[in-house]
């Protein structure tokens, strides 16, 4: 879609196809209404940088896309984050606006900190589990907003992930997100993130997922969390092949594996939470639902003997 140079105008109503059937209106504004301060990061479509708004002296987050970047995406970007809006574990968009002149886009969110999660990841906790516990809580629960929205993420890692300065946490850069289409419908691409947290269906280069790609993801993150390291190793997608193909030829041949023998003091609730996010087959995968409803989360945390 051809970006508008020479006026403003009032931001396209996102269809069905774009918002995953839930449709919002975004004002359609100026960079100029916005100070920009420091450069936060660059994301895999965009550089982010704080700012300030000139009227209100807010601070904010602005994603900015060059104009030659690929405007259907930026559209399906914005609507994903749209059909999210309002959930406190997701990041949330406060305007689209423009550079009239050089056609260049950009996404408005609220400033939540200076850090994301990669940050605390590894940070020693006297209690691994409760932390772990705490971390999840909030990306499951992002992640079930999400999908009830019709919407997966595809590239949720620590990176994407900022840490509030309440200390709650918010999954933003929605840069790889798209509408979840219906069983037996294809994706354009089937490789799409970040490999270390990409899911066995997606590295077999299937282009028939759905939401269980985040899920894995998740399983990843607390894995991680957990152990203190990456659970694999993504110097090369051979590598990191192999590792899975032995994890799962051990978890099929004798129920455990390396990541759980590495874990002897994670209760019971918590290895049914990480096997049921790390299930190979993505039709037995634990969905957000069925996670944010398991005793882990739910229950008080168990006794260990």
């Amino acid at each position: 879609m051809a970006a508008t140079r020479n006026r403003k105008r009032s931001a396209p109503e996102q269809d069905d196809a774009t918002t995953g059937g839930v449709k919002k209106r975004l004002r359609l504004g100026s960079i100029y209404d916005y100070r920009k301060l420091t450069v936060l990061g660059e994301g895999r479509d965009g550089v982010v940088f704080k700012a300030e708004h000139l009227r209100t002296g807010d601070m904010v987050a602005i994603k900015w896309v060059r104009a030659a970047a690929d405007q259907r995406a930026f559209i399906r970007e914005v609507g994903c984050l749209a059909a999210c809006r309002g959930h406190r574990n997701i990041v949330v968009v406060r305007d689209v606006v423009e550079d009239a002149s050089t056609g260049d886009m950009f996404i408005v969110t609220d400033f939540v900190g200076g850090r994301t999660l990669r940050l605390d990841l590894w940070m020693t906790h006297p209690d691994p589990e409760e932390r772990a516990r705490s971390v999840m809580r909030d990306l499951v629960a992002a992640a079930g907003a999400l999908h009830a929205a019709g919407v997966m993420h595809r590239d949720i890692k620590p990176d994407n992930v900022l840490v509030a300065n309440g200390g709650g946490l918010k999954l933003c850069d929605f840069g790889a997100a798209t509408p979840v289409k219906p069983p037996g419908k294809p994706y354009e691409e089937s490789r799409v993130g970040t490999l270390l947290y990409t899911s066995p269906e997606q590295l077999a280069d299937s282009e028939f997922y759905g939401p269980a790609v985040d899920m894995w993801a998740l399983g990843c993150i607390m894995a991680e969390i957990l152990t203190g390291g990456p659970l694999f190793d993504d110097s090369s997608e051979e590598r990191m092949h192999k590792e899975m193909a032995d994890m799962r030829h051990r978890l099929e041949s004798t129920g455990t594996s390396k990541l759980f023998d590495e874990l002897p003091e994670l209760s019971a609730a918590g290895r049914e939470v990480l096997a049921g996010m790390l299930a190979f087959n993505p039709d037995e995968r634990m969905t957000a639902a069925e996670a944010l409803d398991h005793r882990w989360f739910t229950g008080k945390p168990e006794r260990r003997s």
